[in-house]
């Protein structure tokens, strides 16, 4: 008797083993089948994301490529600010270089790095400026993000647009409280001084690297 026990025991676990190997597989197939049939989907979804925010830093109508084709990587770059690889943008038309579109990060911030996604122009022109994330105190130093700002008219960070090194001093990369030309909430000049300072050095790098990062993979 013992041994028939045995027996039986040894193939209920090999049955057991077997089953739910079979399960496993049948698990994963349904799980891979789902992951690409929604993969299309959620590329879609991040796809759009990415242009909503892109489109409020340069519109769609100065370019005529596909943006989110025309890439380069860049590696982490201390004057943006970025301890990571990222990605630029950029845009043309005709096959001509149109705007950079990059990140940069103001370390600097009230409560910590202010992170900023910017579009400037081959002529050197900010296109414009958004913040995507920041810990600025609320109600106080948050009116550098576009949505928390209440001067819905001309919000904050919307100054920049149209600001080049051409045609604007290095000191007028500044709030007015320390010479420059650019507004600020009396009570809450850390904040705007540490996205000031970020532009202008994002703005002075796409001008070093502007012609070198469009040539990179140019299209034929």
């Amino acid at each position: 008797m013992s041994t028939v026990r045995e027996f039986t025991a040894s193939s209920m676990a090999v049955r057991t083993a077997a089953t739910l190997f079979i399960f496993v597989i049948i698990f994963t197939g349904l799980l891979s089948a789902a992951y690409l049939w929604t993969k299309p989907a959620i590329e879609a979804s991040a796809a759009e994301e990415k242009m909503k925010l892109v489109d409020e830093v340069l519109p769609r109508s100065e370019y005529d490529n596909a943006l989110l084709d025309d890439t380069t990587t860049l590696p982490a770059t201390p004057e943006l600010g970025l301890t990571d690889p990222s990605t630029a943008y950029r845009a043309r038309r005709g096959n001509q270089p149109v705007a950079l579109i990059f990140e940069a990060v103001a370390p600097d911030g009230y409560a910590g790095k202010i992170k900023l996604i910017l579009a400037v122009r081959a002529d050197g022109q900010v296109a414009g400026v958004r913040v995507t994330q920041h810990k600025e105190t609320p109600g106080l130093g948050d009116y550098i993000e576009l949505k928390k700002d209440k001067n819905k008219a001309r919000p904050w960070i919307t100054q920049f647009a149209g600001m080049s090194l051409a045609e604007v001093t290095d000191k007028d990369w500044k709030v007015k409280k320390d010479g420059g030309r650019l507004d600020y909430y009396a009570g809450a000049t850390i904040t705007p001084r540490a996205v000031a300072k970020a532009v202008l050095k994002a703005v002075k790098w796409a001008e070093v690297n502007r012609d070198r990062l469009f040539a990179e993979g140019a299209a034929k």
